[in-house]
């Protein structure tokens, strides 16, 4: 609520009247009582009309007059009337109802005489705190007379003259609305020549014979009643005997080159001209001197009515119609001028003031001719009411200075011209009221970022309360960027920022009091749209996917929402909205358009959009049409078919040879696809039919229908047959062959061909012969293998084809008769030999020169006797006219036999004498197998086949083989021969439990052939558990796990094993023994030993190690050992403080102490003690240094059985680490990766050397338990 600003300062002074009356003006021009029920309640306020009816009221005599007045004020107020200026005592009157709690009026009419309510009647609203009053409101009652008895006298008229049908309708309240029709209530038709005036009159501007009709009616619908009233009808007849001619245009209405108009402010202003003559005129508007307000502006019946909407004062002007027709053109010109009934310029507003504040009441209005201003107070006018000494009167103006407690009052300024009238009510309410804070206290106001932020701090009271804001609680936030304090309180922040959330304290203060109110801001992140929904092209009947990622602020909830053409998405199954996309299944024709998504929240929104093209194949071209015919061309022309939103990339025109080849369509040439037309090119003796496909990027359209036959004349051919040919089929003749025209190209009947030769290089005629129907001629009797000039020309019944080409072809071949001469075989090596000839004469070889074929084969090897089985022959060609070749292959230490035949197309020719030739020996090829047997603890025997192929002399073999450690690192290699005749071994003093790999090859004297592989493990010196076997799958060679040993340590269980696999999940698996719970296990890879904890004291497990591979269901076990866990005592004694321990121990010391003493003694005479230096050197067994070759203590240690010496420290479990060569060794298969085959054998690389195991072997680094250091010390 915003109040006045009360200068408490200064006194009213007419020196500064003029500057405070433009102050005051504006600082109240906008004060009102607040709505706020809270703040209504319980204060003062004059009267304020809220309803009433309006001034001119036209009521139907069927219902109630119902007259309108409501108003509030604080009390509420009570209501009179006046009617025609005297009071009107509704209570007298038992046909009026005052409706309860307002000053409404509702009269029954029924059965009485409608006309006696009709009146003017004003509404006033009283309380104690002043008067409002309504405007006069006049009451009439609405009309709808009869039409006068009246008879029309026919009208007969000559065609072309002008017509004018008077309508005439009763004057009715309101105006009828009037329209013409015949007998059957059909409207007539209007048009240029025919048209309805604005008063109802029917104009012709020239009749015509078809304007004959006896019944013109004009009808009247009054709007109020319903009704409708009825003209008596009009008889018009046109005679054509003597129509009148053509004529210059005349204006039937208005009347004169001249007329006036008036018309109010704000109404519509209505303009006709219509026009006789001959031919119908045309009309046109324009103003002079200026232009048609366009955006007001609009024509009707036939541009012979021009409306001007909304009318200000310069609309006011001369307005120029002119009627035209072929003759010549008239000219109207109406003069408009603007009158305007009082219109509001600024209204009188509510004030609130307080005691001894000042106030003004301005009534600002506007008119022509300019209104009369009068004053009223609380209904009666000022010069009547009682004299007010605070109160100066200026025109349209109402000074109140240091108004007083009980003075308030209500206003009323009427303006008035002869047009009409405005009145205002308008209340001076004088209050001292203690500020309220109206805004709902701790509301929380959201925005986003960079917006602005409006934090309302709504206030009341008087005088009008001074707003003071506080951020935090701390801050003064003053007038200036980025803060701005509106004049009612509310604070403005022009771009908020995160920094500027918070709580906001508002403040309002007057003389009578303060309030305070805290409000609290929010400022947010924007939603925005990451990625936007792309354009789409998509052919019909696949999917289409938009995209709509979005980014918003997490504490505000988003909702997504996709528009189609800014409409909701259609109800169809087909569209999938999901998180961030939208899916178009199955796209169709109708699914064109733009698609948006709109991410809202409760703060913001964003939007995208992106358009969905859908394309498909186009339709096919339509209209074919045939010009310019020639006998070899014609232009085809077409129209193309809708495109479907994929431009066409061409066109393609095909055609139907219904002569020779009805019903397949051939393509003939390819246009763009901006082309319509296409020049064809044709051949004779066709009858042509066209059709049209047009391709887009979808594809191929439809074909277009066919266009219409087109038949060509024959003529000569323009081509011979293709592909002529001479060959011979056999010795003595020649086959002349030829691929035949089609009868597309045939141009004409009968063709037939023309077969001429004659032998090359000789003297002689060509020979010919005319065939028909055939591709092929024969000539008989030729010598063999010599060329022939051909020729083969196309005749029809209309001449004969260009004159053909000549082709070289050759009579038939025969065998050749001569073979190769003087062959000589080169031997290379084992396995390679060069053979040469001599080339046979050109005329033996009777025929074209394919080649030479070199046969051969193996006799026999050179070590095996005469006699055995011969192989099978080979046979290499080698093309052209050579005379060497090799012979690749061959098997070395054999003998060979070859000859050599020379070959034509025909076939091949005699043999050459044979030639027979040694290979050298050469490496012989693998044993035939290599088998492991009789594996025991300490050797292997080794047994293996010679060679298939020996490929020489045998001279024995070489045996390689080396051990393979648990972290397949290989040990070094040791290398053996044997004798040819020797073919088994046995290896002794090999370690057991250890994996060997053998390579094994055979020699002779030219070198060692390729190896053979294998590997073997020797047994193990302990019973073990054989792993389960999966069916179809062959064991490892040897077991995977070792000896597993067990021992116990403060912590936990010690179990640790040897373990020769390659599986990649090693586990150690533990139970309570007989307990029927599954077994625990706990992971090891890599590990030789592991410590199980957690173990319950008093128990007895059984554990096991246990091997296994994800991928294979082999599975691998140790044998189970037995553990169990000691009890711990229940009762814990301290020996340190039993008596019979301290005396032990003091008796020990003693003892210690006599033995020192008799020591130092010895030495000082020069005793020795047999092992004293060592003592010396080694004071405490425990850290003895260990040997780094064999793993044992120093000097104390027992070589022969490596028993380790009492009380020395004995590996945690239980074992001692092999000897490990110092030779470089290298790594063997990829560690875990590697398996066993079905045949036992190690599958694995060789790689580069890999670090050892670091768990293999290690001693235990737990302190030795108090067992042994008890041992030790005694």
């Amino acid at each position: 609520m915003i109040h006045p600003i009360m200068d408490r300062n200064r006194k009213w002074m007419p020196g500064f009247g003029a500057v405070l009356l433009i102050l005051l003006s504006h600082k109240t021009s906008a004060l009102e009582v607040p709505l706020d029920p809270k703040v209504l309640e319980g204060l003062p306020q004059p009267p304020t009309i809220t309803l009433q009816s309006p001034k001119d009221y036209i009521f139907d005599p069927r219902e109630n007059i119902v007259i309108h007045c409501e108003a509030k004020g604080k009390p509420h107020p009570s209501f009179s009337w006046t009617r025609n200026g005297t009071h009107f005592d509704v209570e007298k009157d038992s046909k009026v109802l005052v409706k309860p709690g307002s000053g409404t009026l509702v009269i029954d009419i029924s059965g009485e005489k409608a006309e006696a309510y009709e009146g003017t009647y004003q509404c006033t609203a009283h309380n104690e705190h002043g008067t409002a009053v309504s405007n006069n409101i006049v009451i009439r009652q609405s009309r709808s007379p009869l039409w006068s008895k009246e008879r029309n006298e026919p009208i007969v008229v000559q065609m072309g003259v002008s017509l004018v049908l008077q309508c005439r309708p009763p004057a009715g309240l309101p105006p009828p609305v009037i329209f013409w029709m015949d007998n059957n209530f059909q409207r007539l038709p209007l048009d240029k020549r025919v048209s309805q005036a604005l008063n109802g009159d029917l104009y012709f501007s020239n009749v015509l014979p078809e304007d004959s009709r006896p019944d013109y009616i004009c009808y009247a619908r009054f709007p109020h009643t319903q009704t409708i009233q009825q003209k008596q009808p009009i008889s018009v007849t046109v005679l054509n005997k003597s129509p009148m001619g053509e004529r210059r245009p005349g204006f039937m209405t208005p009347l004169g080159i001249t007329s006036t108009q008036m018309v109010l402010r704000g109404e519509t202003l209505e303009l006709e001209c219509i026009a006789d003559g001959l031919p119908t005129p045309e009309m046109s508007w324009q103003k002079d001197g200026g232009e048609l307000p366009s955006s007001r502006m609009s024509f009707h019946n036939f541009k012979k009515t021009l409306k001007i909407s909304d009318v200000n004062e310069a609309d006011a002007g001369d307005y120029r119609c002119t009627a035209t027709n072929s003759l010549g053109t008239a000219h109207h010109i109406i003069k408009v001028t603007v009158k305007a009934a009082p219109f509001w310029v600024s209204a009188p507003r509510n004030l609130i003031l307080a005691p001894n504040e000042t106030g003004i009441l301005t009534c600002r209005v506007s008119g022509e001719p300019k209104p009369k201003i009068s004053w009223f107070v609380n209904g009666i006018p000022l010069e009547n009411a009682p004299v007010d000494h605070s109160r100066k009167v200026d025109g349209d103006t109402v000074i109140l200075s240091n108004v007083q407690s009980g003075s308030s009052a209500v206003y009323q300024c009427n303006a008035s011209n002869e047009f009409g009238y405005l009145m205002a009510n308008a209340f001076v309410n004088v209050l001292a009221e203690a500020p309220r804070v109206l805004t709902p206290p701790n509301r929380v106001y959201q925005v986003i970022t960079n917006n602005p932020a409006l934090l309302h701090c709504a206030s009341f009271g008087s005088p009008i309360p001074t707003i003071t804001w506080f951020k935090d609680s701390q801050t003064s936030i003053k007038n200036g960027d980025p803060f701005v304090i509106h004049e009612n309180g509310t604070l403005e922040i022009h771009v908020a920022q995160p920094l500027n959330s918070g709580k906001y304290t508002c403040i309002a203060t007057n003389n009578l009091g303060i309030k305070e109110n805290h409000v609290y801001l929010e400022v947010k992140e924007p939603t925005r749209i990451l990625k936007q929904p792309e354009y789409k092209v998509v052919q019909k009947g696949m999917s289409a996917v938009f995209e709509c990622k979005v980014k918003h602020d997490p504490s505000l909830v988003p909702t997504m929402t996709w528009l189609k053409d800014d409409g909701e998405l259609p109800d169809d199954e087909r569209f999938d909205v999901d998180t961030d996309s939208l899916t178009i299944k199955d796209v169709t024709d109708g699914d064109e358009g733009t698609y948006t998504c709109i991410m809202n929240t409760t703060l913001d929104q964003d939007s995208a959009s992106a358009m969905l093209t859908v394309v498909e194949k186009p339709d096919p071209p339509t209209d074919l049409e045939l010009t310019d015919q020639t006998e070899r061309s014609v232009q085809l022309t077409w129209i193309p078919g809708d495109e479907h939103n994929s431009p066409t990339q061409k066109f393609l025109i095909q055609y139907e040879d219904l002569l020779h080849q009805p019903g397949v369509w051939i393509n003939l040439t390819e246009v763009a696809g901006t082309s319509t037309t296409a020049q064809l090119n044709l051949s004779p003796h066709v009858y042509y039919s066209f059709r049209v496909l047009a391709v887009n990027h979808v594809g191929y359209s439809q074909p277009s229908q066919p266009s219409s036959q087109y038949r060509t004349n024959p003529a000569a051919p323009d081509e011979n047959p293709s592909d002529v040919q001479g060959v011979g089929a056999e010795p003595g003749n020649l086959v002349i062959s030829w691929t035949p025209l089609t009868g597309f190209q045939s141009n004409g009947p009968n063709l037939e061909y023309k077969v001429q030769w004659r032998q090359k290089d000789v003297d002689n005629e060509w020979s010919s012969e005319t065939v028909a129907n055939v591709s092929q001629f024969v000539v008989s009797g030729t010598p063999t293998y010599v060329p022939y000039e051909i020729k083969v020309q196309a005749v029809n019944y209309y001449g004969s084809g260009p004159e053909p080409e000549v082709v070289i072809g050759y009579s038939g071949e025969d065998l050749p008769l001569s073979a190769p001469e003087s062959v000589q075989v080169m031997v290379h090596n084992s396995t390679l030999a060069e053979v040469h000839w001599e080339p046979v004469s050109f005329p033996s070889v009777r025929g074209k020169l394919q080649g030479y074929k070199v046969y051969y084969h193996r006799e026999r090897g050179l070590h095996e006797t005469e006699g055995e089985t011969e192989q099978q022959e080979q046979v290499l060609t080698f093309s052209g006219n050579r005379s060497e070749g090799r012979l690749p292959g061959l098997q070395p230490y054999s003998l060979y036999n070859l000859s050599i035949r020379v070959l034509n197309s025909k076939g091949e020719g005699p043999p050459s004498p044979s030639k027979t030739f040694e290979t050298p020996e050469g490496v012989p090829g693998p044993p035939s197998f290599l088998n492991v047997i009789n594996p025991s603890l300490d050797s292997l025997t080794l047994e293996w086949g010679p060679p298939m192929n020996n490929n020489g002399r045998l001279a024995g073999y070489t045996l390689k083989y080396q051990p393979v450690n648990n972290t397949n690192e290989l040990g070094p290699v040791k290398v053996m021969t044997f004798l040819a005749n020797e073919t088994t071994t046995t290896l002794g003093n090999l370690n057991s439990s250890m994996l060997y790999k053998f390579y094994l090859s055979a020699k002779t004297i030219k070198g060692s052939g390729p190896i053979i592989t294998e590997e073997a493990l020797t047994v193990m010196d302990t019973a073990r558990t054989q792993p389960t076997v999966e069916t179809g799958k062959a064991p490892p060679v040897g077991p995977v796990f070792g000896k597993v040993n067990a021992s116990l340590s403060e912590d936990g269980a010690v179990i640790s094993w040897d373990y020769f696999g390659h599986h990649k999940n090693v586990y150690v698996e533990y139970i309570v023994e007989n307990s029927k719970e599954d077994w625990k296990k706990e992971l090891v890879n890599g590990s030789h030993s592991h410590m199980i904890k957690g173990l319950k004291p008093g128990t007895s497990y059984r554990v096991r190690v246990v091997a296994r591979d994800p991928a294979d269901l082999t599975v691998h076990s140790t044998d189970e050992v037995s553990v169990l866990v000691p009890a711990v005592p229940s009762r814990q004694v301290d020996i340190a403080t039993q008596g019979w321990f301290i005396g032990l121990m003091c008796a020990i010391a003693l003892l210690i102490l006599v033995l020192l003493i008799v020591c130092f003694i010895k030495r000082n005479k020069g005793g020795k003690y047999p092992v004293k230096e060592k003592e010396d050197a080694h004071q405490d067994p425990e850290i003895q240094p260990m040997k780094e070759d064999d793993g044992t203590f120093g000097e104390y240690s027992d070589t022969e059985d490596h028993k380790p010496l009492k009380g020395s420290r004995t590996p945690s479990n239980g074992t001692v680490r092999r000897d490990e060569s110092d030779d470089s060794l290298v790594d063997y298969g990829e560690g875990g990766d590697g398996q066993f085959n079905e045949d036992g054998s190690f599958i694995g690389q060789y790689s580069g050397k890999k670090e050892k195991d670091t768990h293999e072997g290690n001693e235990s680094s737990e302190a030795p338990s108090p067992v042994n250091a008890m041992n030790s010390f005694v």
